[in-house]
């Protein structure tokens, strides 16, 4: 699975790809492997998954990766990973224009970010098609035609969106 994020480093956005792959294990448990992003929130993520969508992958090794060797840890990446993740264990891929971020909760709910309205321009700016963001965030947003931005308030309606 494949993601692409809105990050900001410092006060400049950053358009970054995160790679997912969820491939059942031959042990009891599964592992959690990452490079660029904290393993312990890649783990709280997927409990979170678990619990709050149903998704059953204690058994499952998880693998995460910030193509481009970077490190990120911002609270904002969260949803592109649970979107690359989810897309890897249903074999689903996100559509290529497409943008997400935003912070996830333990109860499933999407929580605004700082600076969204110029994570949103430099994916217009890219040509990127769609944003999935926080519903809290869309206050902010000026419409732009080339980008159609997608509010949500869960990690439920996050996926349905994505999916």
């Amino acid at each position: 699975g494949s993601a692409v994020i809105a990050a900001m480093e410092g006060t400049r956005p950053m358009l970054v790809e995160i790679q997912a792959l969820v491939s059942s294990s031959k042990f009891g448990n599964g592992r959690r492997t990452t490079q660029g992003v904290e393993i312990n929130r890649v783990a709280l993520l997927v409990a979170m998954l678990e619990k709050r969508v149903g998704l059953l992958m204690s058994g499952d090794d998880i693998f995460v990766n910030l193509v481009g060797g970077m490190t990120l840890d911002e609270p904002a990446t969260d949803l592109g990973i649970v979107a690359a993740v989810v897309s890897s264990f249903r074999n689903i891929p996100i559509h290529q224009q497409t943008i997400v971020f935003g912070e996830l909760g333990l109860a499933g709910e999407v929580r605004a970010t700082s600076q969204a309205a110029i994570r949103i321009r430099e994916a217009a700016r890219m040509g990127f098609q769609r944003a999935v963001i926080p519903q809290n965030n869309l206050s902010g947003i000026e419409p732009d035609d080339r980008l159609e931005v997608i509010g949500v308030r869960s990690v439920v309606e996050a996926l349905e969106a994505l999916f």
